[in-house]
């Protein structure tokens, strides 16, 4: 179900993707600009939301290809 819905609105995904990365680097430069504390779990937060995003956006690029091939009816190998 959940792959279903990936392939059909892989711009959804590509979106979060950018958020978490925003939020990934957002975050890192308020800590070292002191506006927000720095802490263990905020600097792993900021890590993962960013490794996260990175992932999700290679994933959702992968869907939308994979999509626009399933609509286009490209079925013919192209390497014999």
């Amino acid at each position: 179900m959940f792959r279903d819905q990936l392939f059909e609105h892989p711009g959804r995904l590509f979106v979060v993707a950018v958020l978490l990365m925003l939020f990934g680097v957002v975050m890192p430069f308020l800590m070292v600009i002191k506006v927000v504390e720095s802490t263990f779990f905020l600097n792993f937060l900021s890590y993962g939301s960013s490794t996260l995003g990175l992932l999700l956006g290679i994933i959702s690029l992968a869907a939308s290809r994979l999509g626009q091939k399933k609509r286009e009816g490209d079925e013919e190998d192209r390497y014999p």
